[in-house]
């Protein structure tokens, strides 16, 4: 992961959240940053790319309970429940969309080394669950609003995808950055909990990587193999 972000600033867990999302997140990311435009530096992206890049998405996000809905259930700060019913609901109809948007982009596009790519992906999964699942104060939380800020750069390839394959995008419900990172800052402040919800934030962030880089690969060995 890049070292950009700042490693931590006590009493100031909003401003580091945004900070590791802008320098680690999807958006920070060459391929996927690629993928939301639809282009490379040859033309444009084959649709083949983009449905690989939602079936995989699909594969770590895809089903229920997810990261939101494991913090809801560990997460004891009044100043969280809006956030998390809110943030619960609209990923609901995320996993929704993505669901839409897998079938009509078509299968992932056959790879070598599919068994491993899809084995690694269930252990990312494994990783998010247990991280969203975890007893340390903020840490389910950290992962929460993490994902909740880089869904964005995510949605943007899943939109693009839609596009091509003739779909209009929907609108994204989640909560936006001002209120995740109100309550970044609503419930940190203590010197645990600001490192937890960093913790939390920075172990998502490197699930989503790891996939950017998978599928960066994956989209190699199909042009290697012609």
């Amino acid at each position: 992961m890049s070292e950009a972000a700042p490693r931590y600033q006590f009493g100031d867990i909003s401003r580091v959240l945004e900070a590791l999302v802008a320098a680690d997140g999807t958006a920070a990311h060459s391929y996927a940053n690629r993928a939301s435009m639809g282009v490379v530096r040859e033309g444009q992206l084959p649709l083949s790319d983009l449905a690989d890049a939602a079936s995989y998405i699909s594969l770590l996000h895809g089903r229920h309970p997810g990261v939101i809905d494991y913090a809801a259930t560990r997460s004891t700060d009044n100043a969280a429940r809006r956030w998390l019913i809110e943030a619960g609901d609209a990923f609901a109809a995320e996993r929704a969309y993505l669901t839409h948007v897998t079938v009509a982009a078509g299968p992932a596009p056959s790879t070598a080394g599919q068994a491993d790519c899809e084995t690694a992906v269930s252990q990312q999964r494994h990783a998010l669950d247990t991280l969203a699942q975890s007893d340390r104060r903020g840490c389910a939380m950290g992962a929460a609003m993490a994902l909740v800020l880089d869904w964005r750069a995510m949605r943007h390839v899943l939109d693009m995808a839609a596009i091509r394959a003739g779909l209009e995008p929907q609108p994204c419900g989640l909560p936006d950055r001002a209120a995740t990172l109100d309550v970044a800052r609503a419930i940190g402040g203590d010197d645990g909990i600001d490192r937890a919800i960093q913790f939390g934030a920075r172990q998502l962030l490197a699930q989503h990587r790891g996939l950017w880089d998978l599928l960066s690969a994956r989209a190699a060995v199909r042009v290697r193999a012609g």
